[in-house]
């Protein structure tokens, strides 16, 4: 790949994952629980989206009209196609677990004042550790609103 100088580079960076939602609002607040936070909304045809960032990258929510339900990508092992976005919480906390329930319990307290916008926290996978390539990490998933499995990942350990 070149740039606009004639130069080699490989510089290419993604810019964003995208996400179709049966509710954006929805999917909004149950991002920004995960530190997610809009930094633009506008219309894609007739319908509603935003870009949110957050945890080293950027999404893009658009609101679907009329939804239907997505394929179960976690619990179908012959399902083909994007599975999951992945975030590395490695500098962020020093336990998996411990961030995993903290998650739960703010998603239970905003329920409580906002039942229409939160539900509870659907595990897909608690913490478990999985060796991949020379590093031990601790992986967990979760279900966001549409069912989309989010993993999240720490560094525990870097073999020699």
């Amino acid at each position: 790949m070149t740039n606009d100088n004639g130069q080699m580079t490989n510089d290419i960076i993604m810019h964003h994952a995208s996400i179709r939602t049966a509710n954006i609002h929805r999917a909004i607040a149950f991002y920004e629980q995960l530190g997610f936070t809009v930094c633009e909304r506008f219309t894609t045809g007739y319908t509603l989206a935003c870009w949110m960032e957050g945890l080293g990258g950027r999404i893009e929510l658009i609101q679907i009209p009329e939804p239907k339900p997505a394929p179960d990508a976690f619990g179908d092992e012959h399902y083909v196609g994007y599975y999951h976005l992945s975030f590395d919480l490695t500098e962020i906390t020093a336990d998996l677990p411990s961030w995993l329930n903290n998650l739960q319990e703010q998603l239970k307290i905003a329920a409580q004042s906002q039942p229409e916008q939160f539900q509870p926290l659907k595990i897909l996978l608690e913490p478990t550790q999985q060796q991949i390539g020379d590093r031990i990490y601790e992986v967990a998933f979760i279900a966001d609103y549409d069912g989309l499995p989010l993993e999240f990942i720490r560094i525990l350990a870097k073999l020699n």
